[in-house]
Order: C-alpha cells, then sequence, then structure tokens
C-alpha cells in the first residue's frame, strides 16, 4: 500500500454575478466562479496530486500544464480519469480516499453526496470509499475573508 496528499487552491473572481463553480464535478451555485485554466475543480485538482502522489508520479502541472490550450477550460473529471489511468498503469488501484474541503461560504454539505456519487463513478470504486468532508476557517484568512477555497485530500492505493 502507498499513500499520497494532495493540496489545492483556487481564488475566486472579483467580479460578484450571478454564476457557479464547479466542485467535485457539480455545479455550485454561488454569485462568483473560481479562477482557474481548467474548469477551476479545487477539489478533483487536490485529489489529482494524492493520486499522482501516491505512487510518485508528481503534480498535476506535470500532465495538465496550464500553459497547455488543450486543458483550458477542460472538465477535471476527465483529468481524474487520466490520472486514474497513470496510477492503474503502473499495477495500482484506489483502496480509499479522504477530502477535505475549506470553504467559508457556500455550504458544501448539500453537494457532497453527488461529488461522493461522481468521484466513484470516475475511480471505478465504492461510494464508500470516497469521504469528503467541508469545514471553514472560522473567519480567518483568505478563506474566511472569501477569497477563495481551497482543498486536501490523502489517498491510499494498493498493488493489483
Amino acid at each position: 500500500m502507498r499513500i499520497g496528499s494532495g493540496f489545492d487552491v483556487h481564488a475566486f473572481s472579483s467580479t460578484e454575478k450571478q454564476t457557479s463553480f464547479i466542485m467535485g464535478g457539480v455545479i455550485i451555485p454561488h454569485n462568483k466562479s473560481l479562477i482557474a485554466h481548467s474548469d477551476g475543480d479545487v477539489l478533483l485538482h487536490c485529489l489529482i496530486d494524492s493520486l499522482l502522489g501516491s505512487v510518485s508520479l508528481g503534480d498535476i502541472g506535470l500532465f495538465f500544464s496550464s500553459a497547455k490550450k488543450t486543458y483550458k477550460n477542460i472538465d477535471s473529471r476527465i483529468l481524474l480519469r487520466k490520472a486514474y489511468d497513470k496510477v492503474k498503469n503502473i499495477g495500482y488501484c484506489i483502496s480509499n480516499t479522504d477530502i477535505t474541503i475549506i470553504a467559508e461560504y457556500p455550504i458544501m454539505t448539500p453537494y457532497i453526496k453527488d461529488m461522493r456519487i461522481n468521484i466513484s463513478k470516475d475511480l471505478s470504486c465504492s461510494y464508500k470509499d470516497i469521504s469528503i468532508k467541508s469545514t471553514t476557517t472560522e473567519k480567518l484568512g483568505f478563506v474566511g475573508r472569501t477569497e477563495g477555497i481551497a482543498c486536501h485530500a490523502i489517498t491510499l492505493v494498493q498493488k493489483i
């Protein structure tokens, strides 16, 4: 068995308008979007880093560089499946992952079940192997000032 961790942050756009952002492949209604080269799915980006890190393949930027137009506005679920293929190709599969969303607002709890369903489909594993929870920073720091969202993931993989 091997373990990897991932961390990612995306800032909110400075303009307020009725819009949304994507987290765990789920559209979250919000008055700001997240700034990113891809779709800005901070949860999936940190999960990809933890998957790649678990088998010493580096990070998301090595395979899906924001300098490449190919990945402009790409659905991060596609990136997750491609990253997981790399993990499987060297003989590992997911055992479980534990993900923490760090966001002051919006409240993520109503969307977590759908996030877990999406990820379990993308990783071809049981829903029970995907843990997602959310917390705030008690109004401290950039997250507390609602300037962005952070996410942390730990993933355990095992030999196939």
